[in-house]
């Protein structure tokens, strides 16, 4: 069986990995659902309906574009040893792009340019994340690796609600803002966007201390772009053939990560469009989703020791399958729903999220694993347009039938998508197959 590492990591470089996953939150908390994503879609930019739309379109683009890239990064970082590096760099683009949403003003003219710092921030961060995952064996042993990842994403909950605590007391309340921020021109919510680009930036500082890097492979050939693609190719017929097993689960991952990514992108949307909660009811309702969302991949990392991987993502999926067809159902019962069902589809996200990661870490060799995470994040943004796709249906036919608010029935094409993915999941064996090193 592949050893999980080499030799036994450092504590630190264990607390230091995940603690990554507390820096970023900035990013999808802030930036990508509860913050930046409802105010560049409120009727301050136009109509909320096309905002909407226009931003699973640039979900749609961003996914794409993350297709087109994952390859060439996840197999150059085998190669060529600067997986710690090109994550640092992926960090400081991240910070970047959040420094520059403080210039998005509340006004149309500034759509576009919303738009498209939310879908570069999404490359950005996917591309991250392939060098960030494939660090996880570098710093966990076999019988802990579940654990660290759960225990990992966990953290990053944790983080989000600091972020939306600090939102809430210090910008969102107070008839005065902290630090002289004033509220003209939406500058207490734009100055939010600063602070979590601090945030990210202190708190990336332990990983570029303490995580060792991976050196470079000896007798390394560059690899051209089409040269990257042609490999690609070639993996995915050496899985079929060798492998079907890890072929399967990245298939299935791919439907079903786009069913929880949807879960993030809709979700506050779904809050204030669907629902009627106000920017201040959003803060609230994000803060108690992290704590769910938290215990729910704590206690995942834990369940996916003693029940297996597996078997963790499936009755994640279930239960989220459960929530998204309640919150439906339910809708005309007003907000209550939404603070339960909603509450009920974070509490299930997390496991889904880090168990999934670590089934992938679990079949890769040493000396692999940007490859395999590179083709894990590749299949899953050829999925992406899913999601996007499927709640515009949702939501389209629920308007041919003359439906006043169509934004419920987006959570229908979720629901879908979840569904075909966990389908898919209950074909794959639950133990992970092994797979050579080059």
């Amino acid at each position: 069986m592949t050893a999980i590492a080499a030799s036994k990591p450092r504590r630190i470089a264990t607390w230091s990995w995940a603690l990554w996953d507390w820096a970023e939150q900035p990013y999808p908390t802030i930036i990508q659902t509860f913050i930046f994503a409802t105010y560049i879609t409120s009727s301050a930019f136009g109509n909320p309906d096309a905002n909407t739309q226009a931003l699973s379109i640039a979900n749609v683009i961003a996914g794409v574009l993350v297709a087109i890239i994952s390859p060439v990064f996840g197999r150059r970082s085998d190669e060529s040893g600067k997986r710690k590096l090109w994550l640092l760099i992926n960090s400081g683009i991240l910070v970047a792009i959040m420094l520059g949403c403080y210039f998005v003003a509340p006004s149309p003219q500034f759509l576009i340019l919303g738009l498209f710092l939310y879908a570069l921030g999404s490359v950005v961060q996917e591309s991250a994340f392939i060098n960030y995952y494939a660090m996880l064996k570098q710093v966990t042993t076999e019988k802990n690796i579940g654990k660290v990842s759960g225990f990992a994403w966990g953290l990053g909950y944790v983080g989000g609600i600091l972020l939306l605590l600090f939102s809430l007391v210090g910008f969102y309340l107070p008839a005065t803002p902290w630090f002289g921020v004033s509220t003209h021109n939406a500058e207490n919510i734009r100055v939010m966007f600063l602070f979590a680009a601090a945030w990210m930036f202190i708190f990336t500082i332990p990983l570029a201390i303490w995580v060792p890097e991976l050196p470079a492979k000896l007798g390394r050939k560059k690899e051209s772009l089409a040269g990257a693609y042609v490999a690609l190719w070639a993996q995915l017929k050496d899985l079929r053939k060798n492998a079907p097993d890890a072929l399967r689960f990245l298939i299935a991952s791919a439907i079903y990560r786009d069913g929880l990514a949807g879960v993030f992108s809709y979700g506050a949307i779904l809050g204030s469009v669907a629902f009627g909660f106000s920017p201040t009811a959003v803060i609230f309702f994000g803060i108690a989703a992290n704590i769910f969302a938290g215990i729910g991949a704590a206690a995942g990392g834990i369940l996916d020791n003693r029940l297996g991987t597996r078997n963790t993502i499936a009755a994640s999926l279930v239960g989220l399958l459960i929530a998204g067809t309640g919150v439906f159902v339910f809708a005309g019962a007003g907000q209550i729903t939404y603070w339960i069902g909603g509450l009920a589809l974070c509490l299930f996200v997390g496991p889904a999220q880090a168990s999934s990661r670590t089934f992938v870490a679990k079949f890769t060799p040493h000396g692999r694993e940007g490859e395999l995470f590179g083709l894990y994040q590749t299949t899953g943004r050829a999925a992406s347009f899913l999601s996007p796709t499927f709640w515009s249906i949702s939501t389209a036919i629920a308007a041919t039938f003359g439906v006043a608010h169509t934004a419920i029935f987006g959570i229908i094409g979720i629901v879908v998508v979840l569904a075909a993915g966990l389908w898919l999941l209950l074909r794959v064996s639950s133990t992970p197959p092994i797979l050579p090193e080059n």
